[in-house]
């Protein structure tokens, strides 16, 4: 198949309309819309179990939609799905590359799969690997690979075949925060040098904080959808947390001088002000109570998850009880495949 045409700066990369997804018994993906631009970094942000993996999962045509329409990078995702693929690169939420194999290997053997000629593949695969910081360890074998490794090599076998859109989802899960933000840190230099779509799906708040728009997902539906900023500004407050040495005086206190809504917790009270800085220092003079600590903090993506749902992330995560599935077993012979495979490569 031929290199497609990318799609033109005043077309959505990716557009949906009404997008469902029903399995016997569950709804996963109740109705969704979206519309992505070339070049932005798109995120699905929501618990485990919100339909963000299946939603994924129908705009790279591994599941097919029950209803809706699609578009990916030009292509129809039901009726042109070769298209689709041909388009797009994918890295999964299990780590899927082969640790028997060197990094250099499992780049040709996706080469190989799009067709890529050998003289082509392996100029791409030097480059992909450079651009990820791996060139170092392009003969060694991923099974001596950290997880953070892993990832950027999973970027980099995503991006081999030129794609218009790279889709991650959860692409940091079970990497330490240091990994995470070295990872983070190849990701905006791939969109940078490849001019790329990033579309990720995750549950972090702070890696959501990451892409140009974010879209909110709870229980299959998109509850709201924005940039970091201005989602955040909506909720126009930023939350008091305090703790004094009499709590209950206090929670009358902030409700009878102040005119607050306070709530008492494990943490100390808490409440929510326009300009929290400026009012600390009246908070202080006029409670009536000694104030043993006091902090104030913006909003964040979880409190515009709290307002647009009544619970946090970590609430409606324990709420589904639903965990990441595990990683997929290699495959019985897969050896055999490798065998194989490098016996066509050596062939004249």
């Amino acid at each position: 198949m031929t290199d497609p045409a990318p799609v033109p700066a005043d077309r959505p990369t990716i557009l949906a309309r009404g997008l469902c997804k029903t399995y016997p018994g569950v709804q996963a993906v109740r109705g969704i819309d979206l519309t992505v631009h070339p070049g932005e970094t798109f995120g699905f942000l929501g618990p485990n179990g919100a339909g963000k993996s299946t939603a994924i999962a129908m705009l790279c045509t591994l599941a097919r939609p029950t209803a809706g329409r699609a578009r990916v990078a030009g292509a129809d995702v039901a009726t042109a799905p070769d298209a689709v693929r041909h388009r797009i690169g994918l890295v999964f939420q299990d780590l899927t590359v082969d640790g028997e194999l060197t990094a250099d290997e499992n780049l040709r053997f996706h080469a190989d799969l799009y067709g890529l000629p050998k003289r082509a593949a392996r100029a791409r695969t030097a480059e992909m690997l450079d651009l990820v910081g791996l060139s170092d360890r392009r003969n060694s074998l991923v099974r001596t690979f950290s997880g953070g490794m892993k990832r950027r090599l999973e970027i980099a076998r995503g991006l081999l075949h030129s794609p218009q859109v790279l889709f991650l989802d959860e692409p940091t899960i079970g990497l330490d925060p240091l990994s995470r933000a070295q990872l983070w840190e190849h990701l905006h230099h791939v969109r940078k040098e490849q001019a790329i779509t990033l579309f990720l799906t995750t549950h972090y708040l702070d890696e959501a904080e990451h892409c140009d728009r974010i879209a909110i997902m709870d229980d299959g539906r998109i509850v709201t959808e924005g940039t970091p900023a201005a989602l955040k500004a909506v909720i126009g407050t930023d939350r008091i947390q305090l703790r004094t040495t009499d709590d209950r005086t206090a929670l009358t206190a902030l409700r009878r001088r102040f005119g607050l809504d306070a709530t008492a917790g494990s943490d100390g009270l808490c409440t929510h002000v326009p300009d929290g800085a400026a009012f600390v220092p009246a908070l202080c003079a006029d409670l009536g109570v000694p104030v043993l600590s006091v902090t104030v903090t913006r909003p964040s993506l979880d409190d515009v998850f709290l307002q647009c749902t009544g619970r946090t992330i970590r609430d409606a995560e324990d709420h589904t009880g639903r965990q990441p599935s595990p990683a997929p077993r290699p495959a019985r012979h897969a050896w055999r495949a490798r065998r194989a495979w490098r016996a066509w490569r050596r062939a004249p």
